[in-house]
């Protein structure tokens, strides 16, 4: 029997629903405020429907769109959870160019060439200037995701 979209799910059901491991979203906790699941007697961890969400966003964030802890605690700061969650409900995720923190180095000095802030994927408006034809573009894109895939691997190894 299915539980209803509604339901309470255990951090082993959520976990399953995210392909991901446990030990995961118990680290998650500790580094997003947001992430507050409803726990019971001997610590139990239930996640309500919209915590589910919000950890589908974040997932997406950290791993899908190639954002840092810190890139992803900046982005529930500025929008909130809620924005978050709408990303882990398939909502599309734009990114946005973020004004620089104080003393966050933004590349090149040169105020001609543009260079995307933090960890977003350049804008197509960027990549004209730049003069990048489309299949440039899309084979640039699968190096990144190659990349990607190449740093949850030494992630995961060093976990181990």
């Amino acid at each position: 029997m299915e539980k209803s979209p509604d339901a309470f799910r255990t951090i082993s059901e959520a976990a399953d629903e995210l392909n991901l491991p446990q030990h995961v979203l118990r680290f998650w906790e500790t580094r997003f405020a947001t992430i507050r699941p409803l726990k019971r007697g001997g610590g139990r961890r239930y996640y309500r429907p919209e915590d589910v969400l919000l950890l589908k966003g974040i997932r997406h964030l950290l791993y899908d769109q190639g954002f840092t802890i810190k890139g992803v605690q900046r982005i529930l700061k500025e929008n909130g959870g809620k924005h978050v969650a709408a990303i882990g409900d398939g909502q599309a995720f734009e990114p946005t160019m973020f004004q620089p923190l104080p003393g966050e180095d933004l590349g090149p000095a040169d105020p001609s060439v543009d260079v995307p802030i933090g960890r977003f994927a350049p804008t197509p408006s960027v990549n004209a200037r730049a003069g990048l034809e489309t299949a440039d573009r899309e084979r640039l894109s699968g190096v990144l995701r190659e990349l990607l895939d190449c740093k949850r691997l030494l992630e995961r190894a060093r976990e181990t």
